[in-house]
């Protein structure tokens, strides 16, 4: 009985998430296992513009902040065991990951 995994991996880091994606691609295809991806969706530019003072005293100079938030998903055919096994590789902290798993 196999199973349509999704696994969705989200993090501001992008040279760890590239990373987690590649093992985790590599560690399915050595289980000869059919996979799609990884699909690059779109980032979130998460901003914030605040004043530089904290008094509001001053020149009017302004911080603007980003954070970037990158998004890969993985999609694969396999028994539910075998996902337990690839994703029990060590994961680069920052990095979230969620397995979602269909009947097919």
């Amino acid at each position: 009985s196999s199973h349509r995994i999704r696994i969705t991996l989200t993090s501001r880091n992008l040279k760890s998430l590239e990373k987690v994606c590649t093992d985790l691609i590599m560690g399915a295809k050595q289980k000869e296992l059919h996979v799609t991806g990884p699909v690059r969706l779109p980032n979130k530019n998460l901003k914030i513009t605040t004043r530089k003072t904290p008094c509001g005293e001053g020149s009017k100079t302004w911080d603007r902040f980003e954070m970037k938030i990158h998004k890969r998903v993985i999609d694969l055919k396999s028994p539910s065991e075998t996902v337990k096994q690839i994703t029990s590789i060590s994961i680069e902290p920052g990095v979230e990951v969620e397995v979602t798993i269909a009947d097919s």
